[in-house]
């Protein structure tokens, strides 16, 4: 059995991290499980009630056994390298806090893995996507919001989060918009034209009132839009276009970034648009300008293979 003050010490780390951190709830939420999963481990493992003590007396050893035991159960390299850096956090910040040393758990190496490139839509797909969601809307406010929601992701890089969390008040929509993004990380986002003009003809269509404080983008029986539908209705679209699985909402969103990089766009300002909190995040997008212009050299450089 994990005692209590474990479990109490868990929730008061993971509430300081929301508080100063400013962690977003899925971290907090994915970094609890992780930590939980680690200390039901330690309690098969050692054989016996596990207590705040307990932590102290991790080896390299146990820390090994433990990252073996999750890749056995099939914890991909990415995953368990997340959860041995929830797991270190934890421990560091209760080392500090009982005074014991934590390098047996600190020193542990992650496991090594390939970050995933964002997946962009070259510009003519990113188009059609837009023309085709438009042709299979059920009726033509529904054609409108569609639009309107791809068109905030295109056009202005927002997260399907944030596009579905604008309310009446943001309407009409302003020059720019104030976005509370990941974390509570706050940014402002200019606002193309030709996205003030999706969501004008997306509110004059929608059968419902449009109320203030609620959500602005609303399923055929006035709730809230899902996030689910807008994914439904962009892989119907890919279907009908031959695009790959790839082209989900959130790949919208990357060809915002990768179209502005194309054009000759400063990374640290495409780094402010994207609410990305380290530069290193953004820089994901050079590679994939290189990886393309690579495939562009390897196919028609006429001394390539």
């Amino acid at each position: 059995m994990i005692a209590p003050g474990l479990i109490d010490a868990l929730d008061r780390w993971l509430a300081e991290l929301q508080s100063v951190a400013g962690r977003a709830e899925k971290t907090q939420t994915a970094y609890r499980s992780d930590v939980l999963g680690f200390l039901g481990f330690l309690q098969g493992y050692e054989g016996n009630s596990l207590g705040t003590g307990a932590l102290a007396q991790l080896t390299t050893r146990t820390m090994r056994a433990w990252m073996a035991h999750e890749r056995e159960r099939g914890l991909s390299a990415r995953s368990l390298a997340r959860a041995l850096s929830a797991v270190k956090g934890f421990v560091a910040w209760m080392a500090e806090r009982d005074g014991f040393d934590p390098s047996a758990v600190l020193m542990m190496r992650s496991p090594r893995f390939t970050s995933k490139l964002p997946r962009p839509l070259a510009k003519d797909a990113a188009r059609a996507m837009l023309d085709t969601v438009e042709a299979l809307g059920a009726s033509d406010w529904v054609a409108a919001r569609d639009v309107a929601v791809l068109t905030l992701l295109y056009g202005c890089g927002l997260r399907i989060s944030e596009a579905l969390a604008l309310t009446g008040a943001d309407c009409p929509l302003p020059p720019s918009l104030r976005i509370i993004g990941k974390g509570g990380k706050e940014r402002v986002v200019p606002v193309l034209p030709v996205a003030r003009e999706a969501m004008a003809r997306y509110t004059e269509l929608c059968p419902f009132e449009l109320e203030t404080g609620a959500p602005v983008f609303r399923g055929v029986r006035g709730r809230p839009l899902a996030a689910r539908q807008v994914q439904k209705t962009m892989a119907s679209a890919r279907a009908l276009l031959g695009l790959p699985a790839t082209a989900t909402p959130h790949a919208m969103r990357h060809s915002f970034a990768t179209h502005l990089l194309d054009a000759g766009g400063d990374l640290r300002a495409i780094q402010e648009l994207l609410g990305h909190a380290s530069l290193s995040t953004t820089q994901a997008y050079t590679a994939v300008d290189t990886a393309r212009l690579m495939e562009v050299y390897e196919t028609a450089h006429p001394r390539a293979g």
